[in-house]
């Protein structure tokens, strides 16, 4: 069989451009290390630049003489002694709530007689259900 010569064709001595491949390489570094610094500065100028406006208040709206009133119309008076039907203030409003719910927590009740639908306590109910569960406490 004859063989096929080009002279055009050679074996390549290198794959690779290591000049080319190291200047890119030193070319990201400085790149990377250039984009760093420009935010660190720009970091720094607005930090600079806006510290002394943190302690601004965050609204342009006046604020009332007492800070824990809320302006008129109130939905519910804040000092106790009102006549009814305001004669409740948050404070109260959630005391009576929390009162209700231990109450409704520690005590038997019915919640819907027509239905036989009753309300236990909660450590009956939590025996009751281990009892219907099968497992021993």
């Amino acid at each position: 069989m004859p063989e096929i010569v080009n002279p055009e064709t050679h074996h390549e001595k290198s794959d690779v451009n290591v000049r080319a491949l190291l200047w890119a390489v030193v070319i990201f570094i400085v790149f990377g290390g250039v984009t760093h610094l420009l935010l660190y500065m720009q970091f720094n100028v607005l930090r600079q630049k806006f510290r002394g406006a943190s302690n601004a208040p965050l609204t342009s709206m006046a604020r009332p003489a007492d800070d824990a009133v809320p302006q008129e119309p109130r939905l519910q008076p804040f000092k106790a002694g009102n006549i009814p039907p305001n004669a409740n203030t948050p404070v109260t409003d959630m005391d009576d709530m929390r009162a209700a719910e231990e109450k409704a927590l520690h005590t038997a009740g019915w919640v819907d007689r027509e239905k036989g639908i009753v309300r236990l306590p909660i450590e009956t109910a939590k025996v009751l259900a281990v009892q219907r569960l099968g497992v021993r406490p």
